[in-house]
């Protein structure tokens, strides 16, 4: 089995234990999204793909595990971290990289390294995309992240759709 399907044995497993039928769904939505949505970036950015794929599927692991979201990046790291470890094939330079993206992912106004700044991009992505009737709560990065990407959508069209 490859890294990427044992992290992801490891979060089916934790999403399957979650009791909160909601939160279970959602868990899978998000986290799987917004994993997609890192590979993506990943390649647009010549990023490590598998380790910024990895990061999409942990960077709200304390959410979907314990229900709790206040300070969910910060406590999201020592989860991840205890993950990757127990998985046991990845070096400690990449848990740094891969906790250290998900400790700054909820701080979107600020700037960190080129992996933080892709999990928040990817995190905004599929927050927004995935149901256009929700409020947009960063257009401005957004905006930034489908023009890079060359996509010609206009914010407003999300807005109204």
């Amino acid at each position: 089995m490859n890294r990427l399907e044992m992290v992801r044995a490891e979060v089916d497993e934790i999403l399957l234990c979650q009791p909160n039928v909601k939160l279970r769904r959602d868990g899978y939505v998000h986290l799987y999204g917004v994993s997609q949505y890192c590979t993506l970036l990943a390649i647009e950015r010549g990023l490590n793909i598998e380790l910024s794929t990895i990061i999409g599927m942990l960077h709200d692991i304390f959410t979907y595990k314990y229900e709790y979201v206040k300070n969910h990046a910060i406590l999201g790291m020592d989860e991840a971290e205890l993950l990757l470890r127990k998985i046991g094939v990845f070096t400690d330079e990449e848990i740094n990289i891969v906790i250290t993206a998900i400790g700054n992912h909820s701080n979107k106004k600020e700037k960190h390294d080129k992996y933080s700044e892709m999990i928040k991009d990817a995190d905004v992505m599929q927050n927004s995309l995935y149901d256009t009737t929700y409020e947009i709560n960063h257009p401005k990065r957004l905006r930034k992240i489908l023009a890079r990407l060359d996509l010609k959508l206009k914010i407003t069209e999300l807005e109204n759709s």
